[in-house]
């Protein structure tokens, strides 16, 4: 059975750096800190980071919930991301992101008023 989102894995090429950046954007130093995994513990789910691998904007994207998306599309862009895919609605309210980190990833965001967090299992 499965269970929702639980960790999300990007390649970097400077673990440290990415370490950095990603500290700064979520607001929370690694809960996992070694040279082969950076472990971020985010909302109930999982953010690692891997030394290896090539980054890249070709594969899946995960999308991190936020409450105000222009916000934090902005806060991010001012850390450094650059936006891949602008805010767009999707229906019910519901806008989505994409941003690409300093790294070569997509980070993506979204707003979802419908989506509660109790209802994760």
């Amino acid at each position: 059975m499965i269970k929702g989102l639980r960790t999300v894995k990007y390649p970097v090429r400077d673990l440290a750096k990415a370490k950095a950046w990603y500290t700064e954007v979520f607001g929370t130093a690694p809960y996992f800190d070694q040279p082969f995994y950076v472990g971020f513990a985010i909302g109930g789910f999982e953010l690692g980071l891997v030394p290896d691998g090539e980054p890249g904007t070709a594969g899946c994207c995960a999308y991190w919930g936020v409450d105000n998306i222009e916000a934090e599309v902005e806060r991010i862009v001012g850390l450094g991301a650059s936006v891949h895919a602008a805010i767009q609605d999707v229906g019910e309210g519901i806008k989505v992101a994409e941003l690409a980190d300093p790294f070569g990833n997509l980070v993506g965001l979204i707003y979802n008023p419908l989506f509660k967090v109790e209802d994760v299992r």
